[in-house]
């Protein structure tokens, strides 16, 4: 079975209520840093359409706010100790996901990227918004240890 299969196979479980995750172990185990990364990488195949002339520019801007989503959400895992640590971290990530819907549409409106490929990746990082505000409206659920309310 490959990834999409059981990517798939996840979706139909869990639409039946079953409930099959493994714990979370590491931020590479949560569903948004996954999301935040796979579009990350879809960002990064999309700008090598840009032109040359938006190397300096708009190319390494999207690029490197794709990919500060997810270190920012890196971060905060680390930080979870701490409850205002782990929303700001969260905070930062959201922060990145509107700038590079920014930057894409940007592209899209140069004409860099077309229209499904725009839509594809702004509707990603609206679910991955969605995904980064339930964190923070409830980091009881993330944050350990004794400081939780610090």
């Amino acid at each position: 079975m490959n990834a999409d299969d059981k990517k798939q196979n996840e979706k139909l479980k869990w639409r039946n209520g079953e409930t099959t995750k493994k714990p979370i172990r590491h931020f590479r185990d949560l569903d948004v840093y996954q999301n935040g990364f796979e579009t990350g990488l879809r960002v990064y195949k999309s700008s090598k359409k840009f032109p040359d002339d938006e190397r300096y520019a708009l190319t390494d801007q999207v690029r490197r706010s794709s990919r500060s989503v997810c270190a920012n959400i890196a971060e905060a895992w680390r930080k979870r100790r701490y409850t205002a640590a782990f929303i700001s971290k969260l905070s930062d990530s959201e922060g990145e996901a509107a700038e590079t819907q920014v930057h894409i549409e940007f592209a899209f409106r140069h004409g860099y990227i077309g229209h499904a490929d725009f839509h594809a990746i702004d509707d990603a990082y609206k679910h991955i918004l969605g995904q980064l505000v339930r964190m923070i409206d409830h980091p009881e659920k993330w944050v350990i240890g004794v400081r939780k309310n610090t």
